[in-house]
């Protein structure tokens, strides 16, 4: 957990269900910040020093979604848990497409939710931290600060996730990694909670900030019937 206490967002409607996540936040350990509905959810979102949102996507006022989309285009590294209903699979894929890092289906047993809690903010060990900086031909992807930075001097931040992919793709150099792989690796997801498209969609957006060209990928190779690679380091 490292010294200094985290500090939780809690955005959800239901006062039952808000109190006892806080409670239970609070109870574990953590620093909680709370909102009932959108607005304030948002507003505290951007403006806090938060470590980590639990965000309900059905709210007055604004939807969870779009506090996702907004939080996200503001502090793209912000780490997002989205509460969903059960059966509402279609929401919890949408609301990973658009960012959120993990998400907890109602109802939850507070064990699970606060090892997805731990789990996101621990950034888990797997992640291979060995890894800290990727060169490309024009620049660096520096992993620890989450940005890149072009040898024109030009910059580009990196979001969570992209670092992750980057950085598992980085520690794996030369091998060709299925998308179920990255799925369970970088995602913590079992490949049917997930289309792979997003993972498709990841990496297009890390060729855009790598200025790898997609039709000619030299950073980050499309490997048919396997998945991606990255090359190895030169």
């Amino acid at each position: 957990m490292g010294m200094e206490t985290k500090r939780i967002l809690v955005v959800e409607d239901d006062s039952a269900i808000r109190r006892g996540l806080v409670d239970t936040l609070k109870f574990s350990g953590y620093e909680v910040l709370e909102a009932a509905n959108g607005r304030d959810g948002l507003e505290l979102a951007l403006r806090g020093a938060i470590d980590l949102v639990l965000l309900d996507l059905i709210l007055p006022h604004l939807s969870g979604f779009d506090i996702l989309k907004k939080a996200r285009a503001a502090r793209p590294t912000l780490p997002i848990i989205i509460l969903t209903a059960r059966g509402e699979e279609s929401d919890r894929v949408h609301g990973l497409r658009e960012g959120a890092d993990d998400y907890v289906v109602k109802p939850f047993s507070v064990r699970e939710l606060l090892a997805r809690v731990e789990a996101v903010l621990r950034r888990s060990p797997e992640r291979s931290t060995d890894v800290r900086k990727v060169k490309f031909s024009g620049g660096v992807a520096d992993l620890e600060r989450r940005e890149v930075r072009y040898e024109n001097g030009g910059r580009n931040e990196l979001s969570e996730r992209e670092v992750d992919l980057l950085r598992y793709l980085a520690a794996n150099p030369g091998r060709a990694i299925s998308r179920d792989e990255i799925l369970l690796r970088v995602w913590r997801l079992s490949p049917k909670h997930l289309e792979t498209r997003t993972i498709d969609m990841h990496v297009a957006n890390l060729r855009e900030k790598l200025r790898d060209d997609p039709a000619e990928p030299r950073v980050l190779m499309t490997v048919r019937g396997k998945g991606y690679m990255i090359a190895a380091q030169t």
